[in-house]
């Protein structure tokens, strides 16, 4: 594939857009990791000056599943609790709970999001520190709020957002580092755009992988604790590109009933990097195995990986706060290739729009 627009030239083939926007994702990483220092610094420094206690995040749809990543990041790496906003409780239910002394998130990548820009609207209104994540700065959900944190992806064209959704976790990521005065995981962060590169070089493989499933029409996407996220936007793109039913489950809600479904053959995807959730996913793909469970098992080290009936091994070894920016490049080739032998266009997936409005 001949190199795109933004210097991102990875191995993927360029027929769609998709293709390109994931191969774009490590030259993404940089220049935003690059470019928007300075302003989360500034941001970082309000958030300690009014010594804020608590923050939500208002999103929807690819951008809530950043905002998961979000959550794990405020509060085990800043001690902050952090809430997930439901926008309807603004613009349905007209409510106005009290967000005095908080930090109001509002994530979207086109920052059109009509109840996502509602929710800062009211958070303004009393008083909170407002900051909008989105890849545009002349729309309304930038215009609305304190600060603006730009995802520096440029254009994205293909529906189904890929390098927006790790735009948004390296933005939310760098404003924690920030917020923390952690220069470690700030360089951490910078070792990403080259393991996404040796990551996006499994493309052959992952195709391989996904030709294997050409038939799936459901399936469950597990992971746990910063991973979270990983598993339900891998779930979101398998159903959005490629018509699978994919439930998303983290590890721990999955054995609270949800394991029923399990029989054999069932497709199971896991991914499992080194961190603290590690040892309970592998004691979970046993049980799976034990119930004659399809494993497809995304990781790096040899245990978890022994466990699949198909892998696929990450050659890097990723720190798990920042993992979610490298292992989701794994999802998103294996839905991309899964859409592609079922014959589908992933740029376009039917009914979709790139913008999204709800109220």
């Amino acid at each position: 594939m001949a190199d795109t627009e933004n210097g991102g030239g990875a191995a993927l083939h360029s027929e769609n857009w998709m293709a390109a926007e994931i191969a774009e994702q490590p030259s993404v990483i940089a220049r935003g990791l690059e470019e928007n220092r300075k302003a989360a610094v500034s941001i970082a420094r309000h958030v300690r000056d009014r010594q804020i206690k608590h923050c939500m995040i208002a999103a929807r749809g690819t951008s809530d599943h950043a905002a998961m990543y979000g959550k794990y990041l405020g509060e085990t790496q800043l001690g902050i609790p952090v809430s997930l906003a439901s926008p309807s409780v603004w613009t349905l239910y007209e409510a106005k709970p009290n967000l005095e002394n908080s930090m109001v998130i509002g994530l979207s990548q086109s920052g059109q999001g009509t109840d996502v820009i509602r929710v800062l609207e009211a958070a303004k209104e009393q008083g909170a520190l407002t900051l909008a994540i989105t890849n545009f700065g002349d729309s309304p959900l930038a215009a609305v709020a304190d600060e603006v944190l730009l995802l520096k992806a440029g254009q994205e064209r293909s529906v189904a957002a890929t390098k927006t959704y790790t735009a948004s976790l390296a933005a939310l990521a760098l404003t924690t580092a920030m917020v923390a005065k952690d220069p470690a995981l700030e360089s951490e962060l910078h070792g990403i755009p080259g393991q996404m590169q040796t990551v996006l070089s499994l493309e052959p493989e992952i195709q391989d992988v996904a030709e294997r499933y050409c038939f799936m029409e459901n399936c469950v996407a597990i992971a746990r604790g910063f991973n979270q996220c990983t598993a339900f936007e891998a779930g979101l793109k398998l159903s959005e590109t490629c018509y699978v039913v994919a439930h998303a489950y983290s590890g721990a809600d999955f054995e609270h009933g949800p394991i029923a479904v399990v029989d054999r053959g069932f497709p199971c995807i896991l991914f499992n990097p080194e961190g603290k959730p590690h040892h309970q996913l592998v004691d979970l793909a046993r049980r799976l195995g034990n119930r004659g469970a399809d494993r497809l098992v995304i990781a790096h080290d040899d245990e978890s990986l022994a466990l699949g009936e198909r892998s696929i091994r990450i050659p890097v070894f990723v720190p798990e706060r920042v993992s979610p920016l490298v292992y989701i490049l794994a999802g998103q080739m294996f839905a991309y290739h899964l859409a592609k032998h079922k014959g589908y266009d992933p740029d376009n997936p039917r009914g979709l729009n790139k913008v999204t409005k709800t109220i």
